[in-house]
């Protein structure tokens, strides 16, 4: 038989003899005697012979408890178990994502058919931007109140979100996909559900509020393609001349399209507090207030900010241009009066805001995690970038390659930081598919850990990583936090080599024709 794809506590050998409670007790599971329930009274499965290879693969879950009740939920569907028994590389992937997300388990058993999004080539085919957008739109437009969702297309919206992250998730805890891969496709599905709820919004408004010229601009994680599977999605409204009005109404009608929970979980939250003037200013501008504002009255971190803004739904030919009046802006902010002391004194603010007793273990606000790495990079790209075109790039990862390859961050370094980066984005991820809920904090329960490290090995197995039989043989929890330990310590170094470098403030004051001849 075929090894269990999960290692640790997987597959164990028992004694001949063994009752079924000790052999699943040997396996992993934790409640063994629920286990044991669901096993031969719910399901009905055979252990010992037809169904060993099901029983194995659920061992080898990241949380076998989790994976097994999520499975004894599902009704009960002939081709599904045929399925489960005969193709093992569909049985990895339905029960990595049974086993990781408890939502997504809670999505199979109200949509008990979108199991078959896992199984065949379809599988692990990576959807375009443009798909994506296409098959939310089709969810929503007249006609589609025959799915599963019923006839409000809020709701529909929200079936076929979850059913798309169902499709991705599944790809990327197997490691069919990697995760620079996984973050730009959950930014784009993230593009084509704000296209959607704005389609949704315009058809329940007035028709001249519907044909207002509306942009909707992605900023932070989203704009740089690079967003978590929980996230709030920050965004910035652009409104056509003469437009003010019918578009504030039309860009609130959207957010409330996305926040809204009924039968369905929430898509996200929208949140459009990066404006001119945060909470306190307008919802909409048009292109030439936006253009006031930041000439006149923007701070340095709104600059920053827009460093990622891109066009992510409305009309395409207003966010062009709202990118084109902002982004030589941005690329000459490093110019601006105490522009490093003010990006260093921001950084230091949100660490000295953290509670003594949350900071060691924050992936992305404390010491070593995700701030210091985006921190560091994006200050190199916005002192760097008014004269290096090559740095002008949204995404971490890609930035940093282009920072090394710039000579501006060296090599190692530049590795380290990357893979850093990917360690913890790849933690939260996990943390964040149990619920699909927010969270950047490691946990203290052994047990939650113990889930993560698993579920972390399967990744890193499949896609071919290291992890050697002694890093399989320790216990998951300890291997997490001894990664956890080392990459936090590596990043919190590298930040502070390359973020308070004496030269930057020195090199940002330079005029720009200055910075070219000295390269």
């Amino acid at each position: 038989r075929p090894r269990p794809r999960g290692g640790y506590g997987a597959g164990v050998s028992t004694p001949r003899g063994t009752t079924l409670a000790g052999q699943l007790a040997a396996m992993g599971f934790a409640d063994t005697a629920r286990a044991q329930r669901l096993l031969t009274e719910d399901l009905g499965l055979d252990a010992a012979s037809r169904d060993a290879d099901v029983l194995a693969a659920l061992a080898a879950a990241a949380d076998p408890d989790l994976a097994l009740s999520t499975l004894a939920r599902l009704p009960h569907d002939t081709a599904l178990w045929a399925a489960l028994r005969a193709d093992e590389e569909f049985r990895a992937r339905l029960i990595a994502v049974l086993g990781v997300s408890a939502a997504l388990g809670g999505h199979l058993a109200r949509h008990p058919g979108d199991w078959t999004l896992l199984s065949g080539p379809g599988a692990l085919r990576r959807p375009s931007a443009e798909e994506l957008s296409g098959d939310l739109l089709a969810a929503v437009l007249p006609g589609a109140g025959d799915s599963p969702a019923g006839p409000d297309p809020a709701t529909a919206l929200r079936v076929a979100y979850r059913r798309r992250l169902l499709h991705l998730a599944a790809r990327d805890l197997t490691g069919a996909d990697g995760f620079a891969e996984v973050a730009a496709e959950l930014a784009d599905l993230a593009a084509a559900a704000l296209e959607a709820a704005l389609a949704i919004a315009r058809s329940q408004l007035p028709p001249d509020v519907a044909r207002c010229r509306l942009a909707v601009i992605a900023m932070g994680k989203c704009g740089g393609r690079e967003l978590n599977y929980a996230s709030d999605i920050d965004v910035i409204f652009v409104a056509g001349d003469g437009d003010v009005a019918a578009a504030t109404r039309l860009a609130a009608a959207m957010i409330r399209i996305c926040s809204a929970i009924g039968t369905e979980e929430a898509l996200f939250p929208v949140d459009p507090n990066l404006r001119p003037e945060g909470r306190d200013g307008p919802l909409v501008r048009t292109l030439a207030s936006h253009r006031a504002y930041y000439e006149r009255w923007a701070k340095t971190w709104e600059f920053q900010a827009l460093l990622k803004a891109r066009p992510v739904a409305g009309d395409a030919a207003l966010g062009a241009e709202y990118l084109a009046t902002v982004g030589p802006m941005v690329w000459e902010s490093a110019q601006r009066e105490n522009f490093v002391a003010d990006v260093q004194a921001m950084r230091r603010r949100v660490l000295g805001s953290l509670p003594a007793d949350r900071a060691g273990r924050e992936i992305k606000l404390g010491p070593g995690g995700l701030r210091d790495i985006e921190f560091a990079v994006q200050l190199l790209q916005l002192v760097h970038g008014r004269t290096d075109e090559t740095l002008r790039v949204g995404a971490t990862l890609d930035a940093l390659a282009a920072l090394a390859k710039g000579g501006y961050v060296g090599r190692e370094d530049a590795a380290s930081l990357a893979a850093a980066y990917q360690f913890l984005r790849t933690v939260e991820h996990l943390l964040q598919l149990r619920h699909l809920r927010r969270t950047h904090t490691l946990p203290e329960d052994p047990a939650v850990l113990r889930q993560v490290g698993r579920a972390m090995r399967v990744m890193r197995r499949e896609q071919g990583g290291a992890g050697g039989q002694a890093v399989e043989a320790a216990d998951p929890a300890d291997d997490l936090v001894a990664q956890w330990r080392r990459h936090a310590s590596q990043a919190r170094r590298l930040h502070e080599k390359l973020f308070y470098r004496p030269l930057l403030d020195a090199v940002a004051r330079l005029p720009s024709d200055a910075v070219r001849l000295t390269r």
